[in-house]
């Protein structure tokens, strides 16, 4: 541990923090509740024990799909091992990291924790491989792409309907944490209109969602945070996945080498340079280690065969042949297949709201969100039901390496 290099705020700053605290003269930048907007003004009103945000957090933390957080992959698919993170666990740690952050820059913690509770809640079994593959086969029957930041605001904006507010909606599919940034300033946003556009334009062309920035600092601070909870996480994954040796062997990247580094620096780094500020911003030298350490990641954990062979090899046919399968039953009115069974009348059980019927969304977006709704291993199971012949896919078991 004596080789670790933990930074620190500066003296100057450590000094100004405390006068703030103590004169009450921190600086405040909170998005205002109280003028938040969401598509019924006339329900969902806040309360003094519950502002709107809040209201949006909990809506979010009892959505039906919340609970599946719990068997989604993160990175790594196909590990019987609980140490590895899923992406129950990555919510909460850009949850944690976010609102940190957001209390020393005087931001609305409740806008920062609704936004990172829902910010994936669309996201595909088997992570960014299964967003891929889904992607691919919608893409294919439809024109449109499939990315699970857009799918999120449709899992809590389009399926439920819950009535969330735009900020929180806006945070969530502006989060999208491959995409870094040196500096985050919010870009306006004019009301559900504008949004909806901004929606559509992610659907019809996947290039727009470089484009979109958050139209709040609480927004701002999650999609940086994403990065900051990932980064290094997956390098700690990766050893226990045994795809690297130690935390070292990815190299430095100039800010840390073990997760606790690369968190502790980069959220040190962000305040000194944003404190008092109207925006987020890391300075150049950090700003290039984040992209050098997440370029890394990339070459020596995300693409490596061993990891990306068994994906292309087993998940994307399994995705194709589960789509075209529902999309058969759906078309049928195949009311035993699973397609109604388990997502159409569950979503029709769970408070599917007023505006449209259920069955009136186009079947390939039925399919989508029922695909993407699954855990992995009920995608597996799922697959393994309606074509019992197929084989088996291998896990790395608990006990492999006695």
């Amino acid at each position: 541990m004596s080789n670790r290099n933990y930074e620190h705020l500066s003296k100057e700053l450590t000094e100004r923090i405390k006068y703030d605290t103590e004169h009450g003269t921190r600086p405040n930048f909170a998005a205002d509740g109280s003028k938040a907007l969401r598509r019924d003004m006339s329900s969902d009103r806040e309360s003094v024990w519950r502002p709107a945000y809040l209201r949006d957090a909990d809506k979010i933390l009892h959505s039906p799909y919340y609970n599946r957080y719990t068997d989604k992959t993160q990175v790594f698919s196909f590990y019987k091992n609980d140490d590895i993170t899923r992406r129950a666990l990555h919510v909460q740690l850009v949850s944690r990291t976010a609102r940190t952050l957001g209390s020393v820059l005087g931001l609305n913690l409740d806008l920062i924790e609704a936004i990172s509770l829902g910010h994936d809640i669309g996201h595909t079994p088997f992570g960014h491989a299964g967003e891929r593959y889904l992607s691919e086969v919608y893409h294919a029957e439809t024109g449109r792409f499939f990315n699970h930041n857009v799918h999120s605001v449709r899992v809590l904006d389009g399926i439920f309907e819950h009535n969330i507010t735009l900020d929180t909606l806006d945070g969530i599919i502006t989060h999208n944490g491959e995409f870094e940034m040196e500096e985050y300033r919010p870009a306006s946003l004019s009301g559900f209109d504008e949004f909806d556009k901004m929606v559509e334009s992610c659907y019809v062309d996947e290039s727009n969602i470089i484009k979109i920035i958050p139209s709040t600092l609480e927004g701002c601070v999650v999609r940086v945070s994403d990065i900051i909870a990932y980064l290094g996480k997956d390098r700690q994954d990766a050893k226990r996945a045994m795809l690297v040796e130690s935390d070292d062997s990815l190299g430095d990247a100039g800010i840390g080498t073990i997760n606790a580094e690369i968190m502790n620096n980069l959220m040190v780094n962000i305040i000194e340079n944003s404190y008092g500020k109207p925006y987020i911003k890391l300075d150049e030298e950090h700003y290039q280690g984040m992209r050098n350490a997440k370029r890394d990641n990339y070459e020596q954990i995300y693409k490596r065969d061993h990891v990306s062979k068994i994906l292309d090899e087993s998940v994307k046919p399994m995705m194709q042949r589960l789509y075209y399968q529902l999309l058969n039953d759906l078309k049928q009115g195949k009311k035993s297949s699973p397609i109604y069974q388990h997502h159409v009348d569950f979503v029709v059980a769970n408070h599917y709201a007023h505006s449209m019927p259920y069955m009136e969304t186009e079947p390939n977006q039925i399919v989508v969100d029922y695909i993407a709704s699954m855990t992995d291993d009920y995608c597996t199971e799922l697959f393994k039901f309606l074509f019992p012949n197929s084989k088996d896919i291998k896990y790395h078991g608990y006990f492999e390496t006695l």
